[in-house]
């Protein structure tokens, strides 16, 4: 399945000032945003195969992210010190206003409780985003909860969220692989945060 042209979802009229991002504290869960660290890499590839909703990835990936990227990526730790959550980023070098978050994953037992959300506005407050007024990820067509999270991070950002087709299904080698659609949210400025996850 693929996209012909491209789309505007216009959630709001876009914010002509800075936003203030506001994270709130996940219900019923108590965890802790950070940087991830090298060792870290083993169990956010055992969170991504567990969430069962992700492209797996190579280990060597994950810990090639946790320790070349950390201030571009989230780990969630809950009061156990367990990874429940993971958000992987960088910037492009093909631009210099654009954060690209590659996946986000959730533990099965903490979905729905907005913790995908909090993890994103976590990252765009960093001070390794300043400067960025996009946030770009893309998302296959049978994806719905991760198309409803870009959406509704749009929306609490006050701004739209474009949506055009990145890679095509012919493009990939592997036979049955969905076409990546490019959510492009923006334009934003966070101001700042104003709650803390705890």
């Amino acid at each position: 399945m693929s996209i012909n042209g491209s789309q505007t979802v216009r959630t709001v009229e876009p914010a002509k000032k800075p936003v203030t991002i506001r994270i709130q504290k996940p219900r019923g869960l108590n965890v802790v945003f950070r940087k991830p660290e090298d060792e870290d890499g083993s169990e956010v590839w055992k969170l991504i195969k567990r969430a069962k909703v992700l492209d797996l990835n190579s280990s060597y990936s994950y810990l090639m992210l946790c320790k070349f990227f950390p201030e571009t990526c989230v780990v969630a730790e809950d009061e156990e010190g367990q990874i429940v959550g993971f958000v992987s980023g960088f910037r492009p070098q093909t631009t210099d206003d654009t954060v690209f978050v590659w996946q986000v994953a959730v533990d099965a037992s903490q979905r729905g409780k907005g913790l995908a959300n909090a993890m994103l506005k976590s990252l765009i407050t960093r001070k390794a985003c300043d400067g960025v007024n996009y946030l770009e990820a893309t998302v296959s067509p049978s994806n719905i909860p991760s198309q409803n999270l870009f959406k509704g991070l749009a929306k609490d950002l006050q701004t739209e969220c474009d949506i055009s087709e990145c890679f095509s299904e012919t493009m990939f080698p592997d036979q049955g692989h969905e076409s990546e659609w490019t959510y492009r949210i923006g334009p934003f400025k966070a101001k700042e945060t104003t709650e803390e996850v705890l």
